[in-house]
């Protein structure tokens, strides 16, 4: 593919593929260590985490992190909404192969696929109905730089319904993609999916 095929890349739902600037490990080279830190072995297949699993204790934690965030299901936000402010980061941030991603899992959990098309076509300020904007709000605002998150987002967010503990996922949600898609796109770019 060329740059200016990768270039013409556009947010969507569609699945996408994702090509490392750096080598990553091959399979072969995956040791019981790697595997470990891969947590789920099918990651192996990803050439993401092949690159990241060149330092195996990091990415064990930051694969755990990730778990926790998306997957602990004690209270908390439904997996639609921390979808969404993973999304809602991911688009701000122009990480095109993470919203793909998290825009999937937001449209399949809330079954709001046209919800969540608007935030990649029309991007972060689209208009979403109230709970939908405070947390895409309040995910924005500490995107662009933790200052901008102040006791406005936090009270659009109790006044939207949420408690304490969704709060708490609203921003770990947005604060690990906000990591996640910077180290993503400074060590590859998102390409079409290769056809089956």
């Amino acid at each position: 593919m060329t740059g200016s095929e990768r270039a013409q890349l556009a947010f969507t739902q569609d699945r996408l593929g994702w090509e490392p600037w750096l080598a990553p490990l091959t399979t072969e080279e995956l040791t019981d260590e790697h595997y470990e830190a891969l947590v789920d072995k099918a990651r192996a297949k990803s050439p993401y985490f092949l690159l990241l699993a060149r330092d195996p204790a990091i990415l064990h934690a930051r694969t755990n992190t990730d778990n926790d965030i998306f997957h602990n299901t004690d209270g908390g936000l439904p997996r639609a909404e921390r979808e969404l402010a993973a999304t809602a980061t991911s688009r701000r941030n122009g990480c095109v192969y993470c919203a793909s991603v998290h825009a999937r899992f937001a449209a399949h959990y809330s079954k709001r696929g046209p919800d969540v098309q608007r935030l990649l076509d029309e991007g972060v300020h689209a208009p979403q109905d109230g709970r939908w904007q405070a947390i895409t709000d309040a995910s924005v605002a500490l995107t662009a730089t933790p200052e901008e998150f102040d006791a406005a987002h936090i009270e659009a967010l109790r006044v939207a319904g949420l408690d304490d503990l969704a709060i708490s996922d609203v921003i770990h949600a947005a604060a690990f993609f906000n990591w996640a898609n910077r180290l993503m796109l400074s060590l590859g770019e998102p390409v079409k999916e290769p056809a089956p």
